[in-house]
């Protein structure tokens, strides 16, 4: 029978598999030590999940497609997440670490205003960060770190410091998913040409007009990345937010429009996608510095 697991707590994932529960709000996990397996369940998440896979073990279905892990690879849940997996192997324990945490570890602490920053809590299927032996070490290294501070008597100053260790995990995590960025160089540069042949089709037709403007989201769908993907990756690439990359693209065209066209700013607004002309003017006066009858003007003295 399939498994259902609305996972809110940690001692419910400890339980799965037979491991000792040491905090209520935050475990690192040995699934070496495991004393009991999982061949099939799906997962509600309710807590942040970090695992290093140092073998491929089970297949994970993330969302509507397969989660395309291997060897070394971090997977990494949020809560509000769903995932099912499926065990490919007969052994009860596997080699495979991790840390799980709820999010009221978090509260009221400088790490849970910034979690959500950590945005590979949210990559994809075709995502996943691969790490080298080195940056394998350094993982371990931080969740031994966490372990050895669970192990001890929890006093005043132990939420301070684990949410320190978690902090200093998720920052090498931040540095091996810049690398893999600079490492796939070419594969984003195709990403962004891609983009940009994206942006002026949709511009080019009535698609803004009848669908307004496009969305991030539109364009990552367009690229299959996932939103926090394609901005992380358009950020590397050019220094720029998808959100900005589309406003600059927005801007030329309607400069283009006020200079080369007779139509009136409301008829330029409405064929960019602009629901009111006033939005396409406070856009334009941000980021031109004056109107665009005042640029118009400029353009043809």
């Amino acid at each position: 029978m399939d498994k259902i697991l609305n996972l809110d707590n940690v001692n419910q994932y400890n339980q799965l598999y037979g491991l000792e529960t040491l905090h209520p709000l935050v475990s690192v996990v040995n699934l070496n030590e495991a004393t009991r397996g999982v061949d099939f369940i799906r997962v509600n998440y309710g807590l942040y999940a970090l695992f290093l896979k140092l073998e491929k073990s089970c297949d994970i279905k993330y969302g509507r497609q397969k989660y395309d892990y291997e060897e070394g690879t971090i997977v990494c849940f949020a809560p509000g997440q769903k995932a099912e997996t499926t065990s490919t192997v007969t052994t009860v324990r596997t080699n495979a670490y991790g840390i799980i945490f709820h999010p009221d570890l978090l509260r009221g602490t400088s790490l849970n205003k910034t979690i959500k920053n950590y945005t590979f809590f949210s990559y994809e299927v075709n995502e996943a960060l691969h790490v080298s032996e080195e940056e394998r070490t350094i993982i371990l290294d931080c969740l031994n770190i966490i372990r050895k501070e669970l192990e001890h008597n929890i006093d005043k100053h132990s939420k301070k410091l684990i949410v320190t260790y978690i902090e200093l995990l998720l920052g090498y995590c931040t540095r091996f998913y810049e690398r893999q960025f600079f490492t796939r160089g070419k594969i984003n540069r195709d990403a962004l040409t891609r983009f940009e042949y994206l942006l002026n089709e949709y511009f080019e037709g009535n698609t803004a007009e009848r669908d307004g403007l496009p969305s991030v989201k539109y364009f990552a769908d367009k690229l299959c990345l996932s939103p926090n993907y394609f901005g992380d990756m358009l950020k590397k690439e050019t220094g720029k937010s998808p959100q900005e990359y589309i406003q600059e693209k927005v801007i030329e065209i309607a400069k283009d429009r006020m200079s080369g066209t007779e139509d009136t700013v409301s008829q330029i607004a409405y064929s960019l996608g602009f629901q009111y002309p006033q939005h396409l003017c406070r856009l334009f006066k941000k980021r031109v510095g004056c109107t665009p009858n005042e640029y118009r003007i400029q353009i043809n003295s």
